[in-house]
């Protein structure tokens, strides 16, 4: 959301200066915000009919800045020859480069700066039936490996959703996956059915033979920790499995399930969204967490906790996409500290398809395309031609 963006800035590196008594001015937050989004932008390439190559370092400082150091490599035909596409179930993906709900908007607020009709998929932020006005502030806290949320899944509710931001959602030349989220089994349903109107059942493709640009797939937000109320379906296999099943049967829509890693064994939750007829799984959510300010006596958030996000979970996730991909035979996006492209080929490697980019794009939005630039020099450097003969190659 936009209230995030704001107060991730690159000064407020550390808990201690995000504590309400030693915040930065807001004015002055937003013009260190404005001065980067116009030095991004002013670095954007032009969208071109192929796919460029570069490389960049990464190491922490590039994780954490976005930099990018090193020489790039200007083989077209080595890039022309490589094979991105990938296919999550029915989804049909150009690339394994998405970016995740929440942290992009609805798209408008990056497209002056981002070429998104070069992304594997956009996810807007999670919509609900009835609209919601998130949680009290302080909603975000950065942390000194991430960035913890409690935004309470803010949004205009489904109608809104289909009438203002769809059509230009639609227009993206690039497929689109829709994150819904709620209270109860009932809500998932009447959801997927408003979102099926919208979607014209002889675009699917069984065989996944062709991209879907538009409207392409559903993310069930089945586990959201910083939302009160409700029943939280991903950290209970029984419901899991209702709940997917019962969306399948609204919808022809390709379903991907967002999991929760706050869980004592994931892969059965996967499991259990795969009897239900998802397509794929999303690993993973936000970590369960809090932060103190010790003077005040009080936590940070104004929710108390909340969600963490970025580098400080990868490990986590890595694990979890580890654990499902041996025990479950269902396709994998993963999330969490997506900033480089070791992190996407870790990812892979481990048994992901595909990875989602969430909270690097608040430093730096252009992250993802860069992601897509160096993607098919770092699969040539281990002899592979598609992302497809990298997925869940991992010798352990």
């Amino acid at each position: 959301s936009s209230s995030t963006a704001r107060q991730l800035t690159p000064q407020q590196s550390t808990p201690q200066q995000l504590t309400p008594q030693q915040s930065t001015p807001q004015q002055s937050t937003l013009r260190t915000t404005k001065a980067r989004t116009t030095t991004l932008a002013n670095r954007r390439r032009p969208a071109t009919g192929g796919t460029t190559i570069s490389t960049s370092s990464d190491n922490v400082t590039s994780e954490m800045t976005g930099s990018d150091d090193s020489p790039r490599s200007g083989d077209d035909d080595r890039s022309a020859s490589v094979d991105l596409s990938v296919s999550i179930g029915r989804l049909r993906l150009p690339n394994p480069i998405l970016v995740a709900s929440g942290t992009f908007g609805y798209a408008r607020e990056m497209a002056g700066i981002v070429d998104v009709d070069r992304l594997g998929g956009v996810l807007p932020k999670t919509i609900t039936a009835e609209p919601r006005v998130g949680n009290a502030p302080w909603r975000t806290v950065e942390t000194s490996s991430g960035l913890l949320n409690a935004i309470g899944l803010d949004n205009d509710g489904v109608d809104a959703f289909v009438q203002h931001h769809l059509p230009y959602l639609q227009s993206l030349g690039c497929p689109v996956v829709v994150s819904i989220a709620g209270r109860t089994e009932e809500d998932f349903v009447a959801l997927a059915g408003k979102l099926q109107q919208q979607f014209d059942v002889g675009d699917v493709d069984a065989g996944g033979g062709r991209v879907r640009h538009g409207l392409a797939a559903i993310e069930l937000n089945l586990s959201c920790p910083n939302v009160s109320g409700g029943i939280d379906f991903g950290t209970d296999a029984e419901s899991c499995y209702r709940v997917v099943r019962a969306v399948r049967a609204e919808t022809d829509l390709p379903i991907l399930a967002k999991l929760t890693p706050n869980v004592t064994r994931i892969a059965d939750i996967a499991d259990a969204a795969r009897r239900g007829g998802a397509d794929g799984v999303c690993l993973i959510n936000t970590v369960l967490a809090m932060a103190v300010d010790w003077r005040a006596k009080k936590p940070m958030l104004g929710n108390g906790m909340g969600g963490l996000s970025g580098p400080a979970i990868k490990p986590i996730a890595l694990r979890c996409v580890h654990q499902v991909a041996s025990a479950v035979d269902i396709p994998i996006v993963a999330i969490g500290g997506v900033a480089t492209i070791d992190d996407v080929m870790q990812y892979l490697i481990t048994g992901a398809s595909a990875v989602q980019v969430g909270t690097a794009n608040y430093y730096d939005p252009t992250v993802s395309t860069r992601l897509i630039d160096q993607l098919p020099e770092a699969l040539h450097s281990i002899d592979a031609t598609r992302v497809c003969d990298v997925v869940k190659t991992l010798e352990v």
